[in-house]
């Protein structure tokens, strides 16, 4: 087949989700989103790319950012009505499902495999890791210390819950709503992306390219 096909992942922070992704996209030799989505709907809405990144994954941030602008700008409801939640929610969600229907790639989080349920080569992943595994790998890229670690596990997990489980259906990280659920600490991040890999393959009936043109993963 040669329609394009889609993997959404979903993921606990820390897990190693992302550089799974990377080690996927290359070995598929499909594109990568994950905050590349934020440019995209920045450029197509017009409006700044800040306002996306305050509300990627999260709810809540409008009523501080609303606060502060409105005693400078006036207008309070016109801005309300321009930069609700819900609105930026779905600008994003329309350059998901524009760059879905153009060609493959996998999608990081933001609800993408809510959004893209209906769309007929899309797998859904979810995935998670041991809470030591998590700590460790947040101490080594974000350069803190295990306290902060684990406070930052704590927030990241709750902020994606409740983003995923407002906008969707479904219950962020309950095994009933992916198509697979998977451990990364069980096998190590390269060989959970191998599994998943094999997963894909199986159920959208891929083949793999002879030769891979996506860049090495960089970001963990």
């Amino acid at each position: 087949m040669n329609s394009p096909y889609v993997i959404c992942i979903g993921r606990q922070l820390g897990s190693g989700g992302r550089q799974i992704g990377h080690i996927l996209a290359q070995q598929l030799g499909i594109s990568y989103y994950d905050r590349e989505i934020l440019s995209i709907a920045a450029e197509e809405s017009g409006l700044g790319r800040g306002v996306f990144e305050r509300n990627d994954e999260r709810k809540g941030f409008l009523h501080t950012f609303l606060g502060a602008v409105q005693p400078f700008f006036g207008g309070g409801d016109f801005y309300a009505n321009q930069l609700s939640e819900e609105n930026i929610f779905t600008l994003q969600s329309g350059v998901i499902k524009k760059v879905a229907n153009e060609r493959s790639g996998i999608f990081i989080g933001r609800v993408a495999d809510y959004i893209l349920r209906d769309h007929p080569r899309m797998a859904s992943v979810f995935i998670a890791a041991s809470t030591d595994d998590r700590a460790r790998r947040i101490m080594e890229t974000d350069k803190v210390d295990m306290k902060t670690a684990l406070r930052k596990i704590e927030e990241g997990d709750s902020q994606r819950a409740s983003y995923y489980n407002f906008y969707s259906s479904g219950t962020w990280g309950s095994a009933d709503n992916y198509d697979l659920c998977v451990n990364s600490s069980v096998l190590g991040i390269e060989e959970t992306a191998t599994l998943i890999r094999d997963f894909i393959v199986k159920k959208l009936h891929i083949e793999l390219p002879s030769e891979t043109s996506v860049p090495a993963p960089e970001v963990f």
